[in-house]
């Protein structure tokens, strides 16, 4: 109704027993949801002693710092009328709110701001001289790209709360950007991750291969490099102990997601550091690997074992790893195929003195909160669910292996196999087979785990059957499988996607073959449009947002041009200027090459501020369709970026997506 997300808190009263280890007795019902606490807030946090919390949010034009305890407000201060810098960040790419130990000091980043009285220009006007700003209004300011479009220039800040005051922390090399920022143990020196501007800076949302490094900045400015060099690194985590810094480091350039490996740095009187790995890259899984990143707490209060959330083939899951063995335990109990009733999906939102606090969700089961101890060596979790998701759905789902025949084998990574997810509704009245909606992630090096998703619910509630596949080149199965998809695009992908179709209805005689459709968004809807070209008698429908059409003429205009070479199979470097050869493979790979032999009535829908993948894609498409008579509908949200997400797009999409299939189907 008010076409905006509302973020509320709601209180949890956990009694917990402590003999030989620790559990819990009793979960409190919780009281009403309170939202009046985050309406407007930017960023929030907890002080680790006396249980502060810090609140920067936005009223009236200004940002606020307001520190509260149990009596209340105890200090506020307007940033903005502090003039040291921009606006704060808050996104996860590089926002921070981090107490020190004295809890006087609090460290963010925001965005920097030039004194421009430090240079001045006269001009003659008006029989006097006038001074002028040494600046250019109109000249180019590079940001960092899809969603990132107001990051540019980022600093690290320091505000004093004893004497009320912000600084910008200076020292930070010229060269890159800094985020993630946190205080090193003592407090008298700052941890960051920068990512290097290079030639020219590359989009950053959704990509974990970008050239940045770890370092460590005193207050004085006094700054270290901590990592290699000509990596991509992230997330920064210090143990309770202050004794080991983890991180993800992972290949720069290559797949914009992959699997990546875990960090750590030892210190020794917080002066030298040694690092190794503390989990490397899997390429075939036993464990599958880490895709994710880490929450901002994931320690256990022994500074000896860290919990992470991360895929593994259809699913995602919780793991645990020691660093004195450095080996990997599962934690939650969904990666057995055995059962299609567990929870398919556990996301860990935080670890607080062992307790660990963990999303769970199904495809019929929105997301509810569970809590459990970090275990002891050789012992089970015992899980307790804080309140039960206040309903459930009738439909069923269950996950499909697939394993592809040899002809569609990939000769430089054989053996591969992929999976996906099948969602059916309760059988609709009348009905002797259900239609089946073929759901497919962008990315592509993404995944659809077997999780509460509100689309497919929609849609499945709706009386559509629901497979969503991760076909070769999605996280969870390895690093192999995400390096199989380089080069192969529109081909392996394409192939996949249709195999797992033809498994699910080989396995299930109830889903309708003569009724199938196809819908995805960026490379999903990528696929959904090869899906039409290439197999024009399958596929009755198509819905697809903001979908690559035409790789070739996306190249000049996409914020991440290095991933338009390396998925046709081509190198990139800053300096790359395009060859007919690389042209023509991006073309012959594209959707658009099939674009003549597609008959299903197509719905696009495109974001006009999208800077990933440029709406004139789809409007190459839609014209493409018009001269040929085919059906055709565009749905243009000119406020929008790529993702689609204003809630009144999202709405919008849905129930013309909706609409369009059960007209179609």
């Amino acid at each position: 109704v008010r076409c905006s997300r509302l973020r509320y808190l709601q209180e949890f009263t956990l009694i917990s027993e402590s003999n030989n280890h620790k559990s819990i007795r009793t979960v409190l019902p919780p009281g009403p949801s309170q939202f009046f606490f985050y309406f407007f807030r930017l960023l929030s946090g907890f002080s680790p002693i006396r249980g502060l919390r810090a609140v920067i949010r936005e009223t009236s034009g200004h940002q606020l710092l307001e520190i509260w305890n149990c009596h209340g407000l105890r200090k506020c201060l307007n940033l903005t009328a502090l003039n040291k810098h921009g606006r704060v960040y808050d996104d996860a790419q590089f926002g921070c709110l981090s107490w020190s130990e004295c809890e006087n000091k609090l460290l963010y980043v925001a965005e920097r701001t030039e004194c421009l009285s430090a240079g001045l220009l006269f001009c003659f006007f008006g029989g006097t001289w006038v001074p002028m700003p040494n600046q250019d209004r109109s000249l180019y300011c590079e940001d960092w790209g899809e969603a990132l479009t107001n990051r540019s220039e980022p600093a690290i800040c320091v505000v004093d709360l004893e004497i009320g005051a912000a600084s910008v922390l200076e020292g930070v090399p010229p060269d890159v950007s800094p985020g993630q920022a946190l205080w090193a143990p003592g407090s008298q020196a700052v941890f960051f991750i920068g990512w290097y501007h290079e030639p020219f800076r590359l989009g950053l949302k959704f990509c974990s291969n970008r050239r940045s490094a770890l370092f460590k900045i005193d207050l004085c400015g006094h700054c270290e490099r901590l990592s290699g060099e000509n990596l991509s690194v992230s997330n920064p985590r210090l143990s309770p102990d202050g004794s080991t810094l983890i991180y993800l480091q992972g290949a720069v350039f290559g797949p914009h997601n992959q699997c990546l490996s875990l960090q750590q740095v030892l210190y020794l009187d917080l002066e030298s550091g040694e690092t190794s790995t503390l989990l490397d890259v899997v390429s075939r899984p036993q464990f599958a690997g880490m895709y994710e990143a880490l929450p901002s707490c994931c320690w256990s209060a022994d500074s000896q074992r860290v919990m992470f959330s991360s895929a593994c083939r259809n699913w995602k899951g919780l793991f645990l790893v020691d660093r004195r063995s450095k080996i990997v335990t599962s934690l939650s109990d969904n990666l057995s195929d055995s059962s299609s009733q567990l929870y398919g999906s556990w996301k860990l939102l935080t670890v607080q003195r062992d307790l660990m606090v963990v999303c769970c969700s199904s495809p019929n089961t929105p997301p509810t909160l569970r809590v459990g101890f970090v275990p002891r060596a050789g012992e089970a979790v015992s899980w307790q669910t804080l309140q039960e998701p206040l309903m459930t759905f009738d439909f069923s789902w269950k996950v499909l292996d697939v394993t592809p025949p040899s002809d569609e084998e990939n000769a430089n990574y054989p053996g591969l196999d992929f999976g996906a997810v099948l969602v059916k509704p309760s059988r609709p009245l009348g009905e002797t087979r259900t239609p089946l909606v073929v759901f497919i992630h962008g990315g592509p090096h993404s995944q659809f785990p077997a999780e509460w998703n509100s689309t497919t619910a929609g849609l499945a509630k709706l009386g559509f059957a629901l497979l969503m596949v991760n076909y070769r080149g999605s996280t969870g199965f390895g690093q192999h499988s995400i390096l199989s998809l380089i080069g192969q695009i529109g081909s392996q992908d394409v192939k996949d996607v249709q195999r797992a179709v033809l498994t699910a209805l080989e396995r299930d005689p109830n889903l309708d073959p003569d009724r199938l459709a196809a819908i995805g968004g960026s490379h999903g809807g990528f696929l959904a449009c090869h899906l039409l070209g290439q197999y024009p008698e399958s596929y009755k429908v198509c819905a697809a947002r903001n979908p690559v059409i035409n790789a070739a003429t996306l190249l000049g205009t996409s914020d991440i041009v290095d991933w338009r070479y390396t998925s046709a199979g081509f190198h990139y470097s800053y300096d790359q200027i395009p060859t007919a050869e690389a042209l023509a493979a991006m073309l012959q790979k594209s959707p658009i090459a099939h674009a003549a032999k597609i008959k299903a009535p197509v719905l696009l829908m495109l974001g006009g501020r999208d800077r990933r993948v440029s709406p004139h894609q789809g409007m190459e498409l839609y014209k493409a369709l018009k001269s040929r008579g085919s059906p055709v509908r565009l749905l243009w949200f000119p406020e929008d970026g790529h993702s689609l997400s204003r809630v009144d797009t999202q709405v919008d999409c849905f129930l013309n997506t909706a609409l369009w299939l059960h007209q179609h189907l």
